[in-house]
């Protein structure tokens, strides 16, 4: 297919409520130009995560840029250019990914991104349900298996706050197919604690009395913790939870301290997982997201991982892009939501 000169994207320029009318832009721009390692992609949907909203409220509060940036960290499309060093991809391939924080996002027509983090999409999902599951898929699976190193064979337990969203909803599936951890997930609302049952959870507990909650399961402690939700809100009952010598990892940064030698008597551990951190700082085992997309997108078409899409916007605009952070800022959606160009 003939490739044009000039795209068009959606960005912002100052960290504004997204009700305001310049919370995001629409602008013409360049197409990106391609590194040796790059993949050219057309773009065809993305969806919407937390980090889209994070960065838009954090990256310009006192400040005008002088580029609009492009949000939009999944999203699936056609391959149609690709760099010099490029191996395994060919024009024409569907692929789906959750790309680079440090560059140009998918809110845009065309997308620059390293063939390393990429890989082909699940043949068995629309492009909207494809695009929910990158980068929630990549967090799960490197907070189980390379930040809490669970090992598929352990019977151990796992508890999961935050259970309904989308790194949640998948953490709870790989954790039920991949392992033989018994599942605990979090929910405060019937919806929601359906859903994670629908996931696979085999225990449902209420994050707002969440010790007592997990008690009143028959169990005292966990082995590994995963949060997902709000790490310094829960870390009192996250202490009083973790079994001696477990692990707890969290994706959610947050101000203050937290009193971290409270795991010392349990000989407990704590680590982050940031699904940026390979991509960040190109480390040597970059291409291992490749190949966890790659096994998820099997997982996907053998029928043992499903979408967790819910809601699907359709068309490629401000107002679309507008309610889909709206609706990941207000903290009560189910699932993931995508947008379909």
């Amino acid at each position: 297919m003939s490739v044009p000169s000039k795209m068009k994207a959606i960005g912002f320029t100052q960290s504004l409520a997204i009700a305001e009318q310049d919370s995001l832009v629409e602008f013409e721009t360049n197409l990106p130009e391609l590194k040796e390692h790059d993949l050219l992609v057309k773009v065809s949907a993305t969806s919407i995560n937390p980090a889209d909203a994070k960065i838009r409220i954090r990256s310009a509060q006192d400040k005008t840029l002088e580029q609009p940036k492009v949000l939009g960290y999944d999203a699936v499309g056609e391959v149609v250019g690709k760099g010099t060093d490029v191996e395994g991809f060919e024009l024409g391939d569907r692929v789906y990914y959750a790309g680079d924080v440090t560059r140009m996002g998918a809110n845009a027509e065309y997308q620059a991104v390293d063939y390393r983090i990429t890989a082909k999409a699940p043949t068995s999902l629309s492009d909207e349900a494809a695009a929910v599951m990158p980068l929630a898929t990549l967090t799960a699976w490197e907070a189980l298996f390379d930040r809490l190193r669970v090992r598929s064979e352990e019977k151990k337990s796992i508890l999961i706050i935050g259970g309904a969203g989308g790194v949640g909803s998948i953490t709870i599936q790989l954790a039920s197919q991949l392992t033989n951890l018994t599942v605990i997930a979090t929910a405060s609302r019937p919806e929601t604690e359906k859903w994670v049952r629908d996931m696979g959870a085999d225990h449902v507990v209420n994050h707002r009395n969440l010790v007592e909650s997990v008690r009143e399961q028959g169990i005292q402690h966990v082995d590994y913790i995963f949060n997902v939700a709000d790490t310094k809100g829960h870390w009192e009952s996250m202490v009083e939870l973790i079994a001696p010598q477990g692990m707890i990892s969290s994706i959610v940064e947050f101000d203050g301290g937290i009193d971290l030698s409270a795991l010392q008597g349990k000989s407990a551990g704590f680590v982050w997982e940031l699904m940026f951190t390979r991509s960040l700082f190109n480390t040597d085992d970059i291409q291992k997201q490749q190949d966890i997309l790659f096994q998820a997108a099997n997982l996907i078409d053998a029928g043992r991982i499903k979408s967790t899409l819910t809601t699907t916007l359709n068309g490629f605009s401000v107002e679309t892009l507008k309610d889909a952070h709206q609706r990941i800022e207000s903290s009560s959606s189910i699932g993931k939501t995508a947008i379909k160009y």
